[in-house]
C-alpha cells in the first residue's frame, strides 16, 4: 500500500445515505479472484441509469467521492473498497461510516473521512454547483479545506490508522516492521517445529 500523506483533487458528489456494500459493488462481482477490474463494477445497477452522477463527464477523473450518511454499511466486503479505489478514488468524505467499511478502508490506502453533517452538506451543495471545485485532504494535520468556498473542517483519526496511513502500512507492511526479530526467532526456534519457510 503506498502512502497517503495529502489527497487534492476533484470530487464527485453522491448524494445518497445508507449506501451499503452490495450497492457499492454489486454480488455479481464478487466471483472475480483477483483484486483489480472492480472500478467497472462500481455502482453498476446505479450507472444503468444516464441521470447517476458517475456518468456525467464533468465528474470524470475526480479522485475524491463526498457521500450521504452511513456509508459503506452492510456485508463485510473488501471489494467495495477495491471498487473505489480501482475507480480512481482515494478518499471518501462522509458524516458516518460503516465501522467494517471504514477499517477495510484504512488496511487498503482508501482514506474514510469522517466530517460533521453540515460540513458533507456544504460539499455536496459545491461540488453539485461546481463539479471543478478543488478539495485538500491532509493526513497528518486532520484537515479537509475547499478553499474556493472558504471551508475549512478536521475529521478524526487515532493515533494508529494516522501512522498506518502515513507509512503506507498494510497488514503485511505493520509485520515487516518486525522482520530482523522474525528472523532471528526463527533461527532459534527448535528445527522440529514447523516453519514458514
Amino acid at each position: 500500500m503506498k502512502p497517503v500523506t495529502v489527497i487534492t483533487g476533484r470530487c464527485v458528489p453522491l448524494d445518497r445515505s445508507d449506501v451499503d456494500t452490495d450497492q457499492i459493488i454489486p454480488s455479481d462481482w464478487l466471483k472475480r479472484v483477483e483484486r483489480t477490474g472492480f472500478g467497472a463494477g462500481l455502482f453498476s445497477e446505479w450507472r444503468d441509469d444516464r441521470s447517476f452522477v458517475l456518468n456525467d463527464e464533468a465528474y470524470q477523473g475526480a479522485t475524491i467521492l463526498i457521500a450521504g450518511e452511513n456509508f459503506g454499511t452492510g456485508s463485510s466486503r473488501e471489494h467495495a473498497v477495491w471498487a473505489l479505489t480501482d475507480y480512481g478514488f482515494e478518499a471518501v468524505v462522509s458524516p458516518r461510516f460503516a465501522d467494517i467499511f471504514r477499517n477495510n478502508c484504512t488496511k487498503q490506502g482508501l482514506l474514510p473521512a469522517t466530517v460533521e453533517p453540515e460540513v458533507g452538506r456544504a460539499l455536496l451543495e459545491a461540488v453539485a454547483a461546481d463539479p471543478s471545485l478543488e478539495v485538500t485532504i491532509d493526513v497528518a494535520r486532520g484537515t479537509l479545506e475547499a478553499p474556493a468556498i472558504g471551508l475549512v473542517a478536521t475529521f478524526p483519526l487515532d493515533p494508529f490508522t494516522r501512522d498506518r496511513m502515513l507509512n503506507g502500512w498494510d497488514d503485511i507492511g505493520l509485520s515487516l516492521r518486525y522482520e530482523s526479530e522474525l528472523e532471528t526467532y526463527e533461527t532459534q526456534r527448535p528445527a522440529y517445529k514447523p516453519t514458514t519457510r
